[in-house]
């Protein structure tokens, strides 16, 4: 299983930006499709965007569509940036970083966590209003 660590969390006002970063701990394969999620207190885990390593296509929620960009960086293959703008209260939340090894291509279904196999620890993003 590829490591995980993310990175960028922080604090900023409402309207601010963010930069996340995930690096693996190893080089990714062509077979990889690397997805975020967030997880506000006391809700469940939400999808908010997922890559596919091979080809760039990319998901994204709808809460987050127009303001949120995920990006690759191709020649390392071992890091996937969340380009975080406009950015509101609600999107306060611990932000998680995830990979599925197996994939081919990237489909609706990442959008469960349950179609990964490995996570990062993690990393808050504040938004005050």
């Amino acid at each position: 299983q590829v490591q995980l660590v993310e990175s960028g969390g922080g604090s900023v006002q409402a309207g601010g930006s963010l930069r996340l970063a995930c690096a693996a701990s190893q080089y990714t394969t062509s077979t990889l499709v690397m997805g975020w999620f967030r997880q506000a207190p006391g809700m469940a885990r939400e999808f908010v965007s997922a890559i596919s390593w091979s080809d760039g296509t990319v998901l994204y929620a709808d809460a987050v569509k127009g303001r949120f960009t995920i990006s690759r960086n191709n020649p390392k293959r071992n890091t996937v940036y969340l380009q975080m703008n406009s950015l509101k209260p609600e999107d306060t939340a611990v932000y998680y970083c995830a990979a599925d090894e197996r994939a081919h291509a990237l489909s609706g279904r990442h959008q469960r966590a349950s179609e990964y196999d490995s996570w990062g620890q993690g990393t808050q993003v504040t938004v005050s209003s």
